[in-house]
């Protein structure tokens, strides 16, 4: 709008022109505008509506609306066995089942004190799968961010890598994405004969797939113009808040439980926890949630081979060897409340147990997700930021909406 504006003044007759006055920029005045994005919108990653006041371009508040796709996980899990949970489970975060099994069970078997009884075959066989679910993850939070962004390509590349992990995991248990695999005790099968080479063969082909995209997306300039110092989130805004995972690591923290808590067999494993350096711009920033993802997925690498290298080892497959030989015919824990937690590609997902001891069913299983929690943040990275920052925003936190809505 030019600032000059060219006042005419109604004279009798005659059409007088005044003196041009000058309005100073602050003076226009706005009103606030009440803008829904979503629940059926492609960018809100999910069925999430959310509220945003604008300002003209200008973001001032955003108040999530969740709800939309209720999974009702814990009230399923108060009228079902323990060890039939496990399919529920595998529907809060569809797209990293395995590791919200490998969560679970956990908690269960400590619950039942047979944690340490497990054959070591049957950790590092779950460790595995958990990771390629981890990476195929991860695929899908950088591929569908570069639509976000506005680039179709890095999400075709990833797609067709994730298809790969898909179909192997599909030969494992028969299931695309929801898989019933890790059982309490043990595992629903063993690995498939020519497994570890064909899995092997994969990892081969993806390291050079990642230089690719490092290239294509993450070092490309638009993609940084348009992700950093976009959404930064300081380290004592994310502890407050309860952040965990890639966002929490992204604003400078090193903190994984897989390192913390040292569960499994990750403490015997070589790996390291990347954390946002803010390289392109500001720590925490939306570039720095992106990049750390992207470093995961080597991290991800490194643990699959030495999985490998031990399932073809000191503990490869062998006639006697039953995956489901620790397999409870009855969980029935003792009457207490009990609290797990793990590393998930979202981040801290935690079960919390109440028992009473004399039945099957557990009294109380309550979902601790990481997405809700992530989610609750978004007003704070949102403010005074453009309306199309703020879709950059949703993408660089992750979020599925089966886990929200558990």
């Amino acid at each position: 709008m030019p600032t000059d504006r060219i006042q005419y003044i109604y004279h009798k007759d005659n059409l007088q022109k005044s003196e041009p006055t000058r309005t100073k920029p602050e003076d226009l005045k706005t009103e606030e505008m009440i803008i829904n994005l979503g629940p059926q919108h492609p960018s809100t990653h999910g069925v999430l509506r959310l509220e945003v006041i604008t300002d003209g371009e200008f973001v001032r508040e955003v108040i999530p609306h969740m709800g939309y796709l209720h999974r009702c996980f814990e009230k399923h899990a108060e009228n079902l066995p323990y060890n039939q949970i496990i399919p529920f489970v595998d529907r809060m975060d569809y797209l990293a089942s395995m590791n919200s099994e490998h969560v679970y069970v956990m908690g269960l078997e400590k619950m039942l004190g047979i944690e340490n009884t497990l054959p070591k075959r049957i950790e590092y066989i779950r460790v595995l799968v958990a990771e390629l679910n981890r990476l195929a993850s991860h695929f899908v939070a950088i591929g569908t961010y570069g639509i976000d962004i506005g680039a179709f390509t890095p999400f075709l590349w990833l797609m067709r890598d994730r298809e790969h992990i898909q179909r192997l995991l599909e030969w494992v248990c028969g299931a695309r994405m929801l898989y019933n695999y890790i059982w309490v005790g043990g595992l629903f099968y063993d690995l498939p004969v020519g497994f570890e080479d064909r899995c092997a063969d994969f990892i081969k082909y993806l390291k050079p797939k990642m230089k690719e995209l490092e290239a294509l997306v993450i070092n490309n300039k638009i993609f940084i113009q348009r992700t950093a110092n976009i959404g930064i989130l300081p380290l004592d805004l994310a502890i407050n808040y309860g952040c965990s995972g890639p966002m929490l690591r992204a604003s400078g923290l090193k903190y994984d439980l897989r390192k913390v808590d040292a569960y499994s067999v990750y403490p015997e494993l070589d790996f390291d926890i990347p954390v946002g350096k803010g390289d392109m711009g500001t720590v925490g920033d939306c570039w720095d949630r992106n990049y750390v993802r992207v470093l995961e997925c080597y991290e991800s690498i490194k643990i699959i081979e030495q999985c490998l290298v031990q399932l073809t080892g000191t503990h490869k497959r062998t006639r006697e060897f039953d995956p489901q030989a620790m397999v409870p015919k009855k969980i029935r824990p003792k009457a207490m409340d009990f609290y797990v937690r793990g590393e998930t590609p979202k981040g801290e997902l935690g079960f919390y147990f109440r028992s009473t001891g004399n039945t099957d069913i557990p009294y109380r299983c309550k979902g601790r997700s990481p997405c809700f929690v992530n989610l609750s943040v978004i007003n704070e990275l949102s403010k005074n930021t453009m309306l199309a920052d703020l879709i950059a925003i949703i993408g660089s936190i992750d979020v599925v909406m089966g886990e929200v809505d558990r």
